[in-house]
């Protein structure tokens, strides 16, 4: 069964990671999200969920700086994953435990070591004292340290890819 985000929440806390959830209506976009924001201070995410395009190879998790626009395929390419292609609901479901709208790199509680990679922007990873997440739920946000998030998923057995991604043209 999959990890909750009262149970994630509370990995947190035994990690001895500082981290802040505020809950909101659910959003499934940048843009909704954006008019939920508020005073919620620091980087802001969007992530994609990605699958081998032959079906060979782990799934690919990329957490992105909201505003950052990046070719999947060139973002593909920088993470060393071949083509890829958007995963299905079903493979989401599977994998990471959370439905479309609610992916977060916290969903990696719930996937076993070596069947994700991992990768984020370099900026949003080094660029900002706080970034705020999806606790597996799209109806609220967690903040907290990005290096907390890495330290927290690489004791998982997800470490991250830091990518220094190219300027949107």
């Amino acid at each position: 069964m999959p990890e909750t985000p009262e149970g994630l929440l509370a990995r947190l806390a035994a990690a001895g990671i500082a981290a802040e959830t505020r809950h909101h209506r659910p959003v499934f976009t940048v843009a909704e999200s954006r008019d939920l924001r508020g005073d919620l201070p620091g980087g802001h995410t969007k992530n994609l969920f990605l699958r081998p395009a032959k079906g060979e190879g782990p799934f690919l998790l990329a957490t992105l700086e909201e505003e950052r626009q990046v070719s999947v395929n060139a973002l593909a390419r920088l993470a060393g994953a071949g083509k890829v292609r958007m995963a299905s609901a079903e493979e989401l479901q599977a994998t990471l435990g959370v439905p479309p709208g609610a992916v977060t790199p916290f969903g990696l509680v719930n996937a076993a070591p070596g069947t994700v990679r991992f990768v984020m922007d370099r900026h949003l990873a080094e660029g900002f004292d706080r970034i705020w997440v999806h606790p597996l739920t799209n109806a609220a946000s967690t903040g907290l340290a990005p290096a907390d998030l890495l330290r927290f998923l690489a004791a998982l057995g997800h470490p991250a890819l830091l990518l220094d991604l190219p300027a949107a043209p």
